[in-house]
């Protein structure tokens, strides 16, 4: 593990009397000594958040809670954003998508926050755990099928497991038929991966999908966000449903991959309950990292440095959740007192049902394959060195192939079966189960459409 920077000295790759850069290959490799060098400057600093873009970064815990709980002063409507307005922030800078007002709840205020924030709380309420659970270990079992019975006996668990799986989650919630959920994949992966147009296809295959839903309602979270009484405009369904897929998909995937690595790695005592490593997990390694732009209504003091009006000021997530003031009584903290999720009125609504997929998860994964481990150490992997996220490069694992789990119903389809008259755990238009050990066939079309195929045993 790399040594933290001296808090005297200026970071690798930033020139005297520059700002901190949080981007970058040597953010990258060491953001945790960034971090302690930026604590040197109190309880927030001056950074780069991309290039020519600056901001405000708060890394005190106590700083950070007293932003986020302080809505009246701190407001996230980021039209404020005085350096934008101003024609001083690039074009095409990578800072734009995740921090550009949107007409969503993340970034809207007082009454039209609370509107929205309640439409999709609500919504998120109804939610069946039991379900949840189901659909995620079904999930898993299928993105397993995939890897864990091929002879190779070696996967790679970010691209093969922690990616795909909260996007198939996602996409059966929402209630999304084969052909729509693929494009929904498609696009959300695209856009975390840079891909030209990927903005594009996931409004489209949103767009169809609410469309579908005013034709034909449903028992899924669109149908109940349209249903709310809130009344939501179809524009802002959609910008609700975008929010709920990329604020979701990217942190569940990086919780997802350090959880299991941290349960894998040398350091992790034995017997401990997944929980507790998806919970370490989001205290260290927080996988939203720096986000949640607020700006001040008037000039602000904190902390002896002055958070000027209309200039952003982000949250590390990241570096509140280790910071070195919380030591001494962390371990006197609930366990859930990390701000992975975030505090206040813009707190995650759902953070209740993540947490319990990357529990499933992992959970599923180690039960599938008994003998799975690491093929490296914890401490060599490899972050993503990206200022917004903190997730794994890579997680390379071995294991001694399986039989292919066969396909099991969700709660819905064995419902649908039942009504049918198809015998109980067996999905409605089923042409059998897969044979145990026997391994996955391919078909047509994207990756829901396989995943729901595979559910009829197809």
């Amino acid at each position: 593990m790399q040594q933290p920077l001296d808090p005297q000295e200026i970071p690798p790759g930033c020139p005297a009397h520059q700002n901190v850069r949080l981007y970058g290959p040597s953010f990258g490799a060491d953001p945790d000594g960034h971090y302690a060098h930026l604590r040197s400057f109190g309880m927030s600093a001056p950074v780069d958040i991309a290039p020519d873009v600056e901001v405000e970064l708060v890394t005190s815990y106590d700083a950070a809670l007293y932003v986020l709980q302080n809505p009246a002063s701190f407001v996230r409507d980021s039209r404020r954003w005085k350096a934008l307005n101003e024609g001083r922030v690039p074009a095409d800078s990578p800072a734009l998508p995740m921090m550009s007002y949107r007409p969503n709840a993340l970034f809207s205020d007082g009454a039209a926050h609370a509107r929205l924030r309640q439409a999709v709380t609500d919504s998120l309420a109804t939610i069946n755990e039991l379900q949840l659970v189901r659909q995620t270990q079904q999930s898993a079992d299928y993105l397993i099928s995939r890897f864990g019975s091929e002879p190779r006996g070696h996967a790679e668990l970010m691209a093969e497991y922690a990616q795909p799986l909260p996007l198939l989650v996602f996409s059966d919630l929402f209630g999304c038929p084969p052909e729509i959920g693929d494009r929904v994949i498609a696009g959300i992966s695209g856009i975390f991966e840079g891909t030209p147009g990927a903005d594009e296809v996931l409004g489209g295959a949103l767009t169809e999908l609410i469309a579908l839903k005013r034709r034909r309602p449903a028992d899924d979270l669109t149908t109940r966000l349209m249903e709310h009484q809130a009344q939501l405009s179809d524009e802002e369904v959609l910008h609700q449903l975008v929010t709920l897929l990329s604020g979701g998909t990217a942190p569940l995937t990086a919780t997802i991959g350090s959880s299991s690595a941290l349960y894998l790695g040398e350091e992790w005592q034995s017997g401990l309950p997944v929980e507790d490593a998806v919970a370490q997990s989001l205290w260290n390694y927080a996988p939203i990292a720096n986000y949640a732009a607020h700006y001040p209504v008037v000039d602000v003091e904190l902390g002896g440095r002055v958070l000027r009006a209309d200039n952003p000021v982000l949250i590390s997530f990241a570096a509140a959740n280790t910071d070195p003031k919380l030591t001494e009584h962390r371990r006197q903290l609930s366990a859930k007192a990390h701000l992975a999720f975030g505090a206040g009125p813009h707190a995650c609504p759902a953070k209740d049902p993540a947490f319990m997929i990357a529990v499933t998860a992992v959970e599923t994964l180690l039960n599938r394959l008994p003998d799975i481990e690491m093929r490296v150490p914890f401490r060599t992997l490899s972050w993503v060195p990206s200022p917004w996220s903190r997730s794994l490069v890579t997680l390379p694992v071995r294991f001694s192939p399986q039989a292919a789990p066969s396909a099991a119903p969700s709660p819905a389809q064995t419902g649908a079966a039942s009504q049918q008259g198809a015998p109980a755990g067996q999905p409605s238009g089923s042409h059998g189960s897969q044979p145990q050990g026997a391994a996955a066939p391919q078909h047509k079309g994207g990756l829901f459409s396989r995943f729901l195929a595979w559910t009829r045993g197809e």
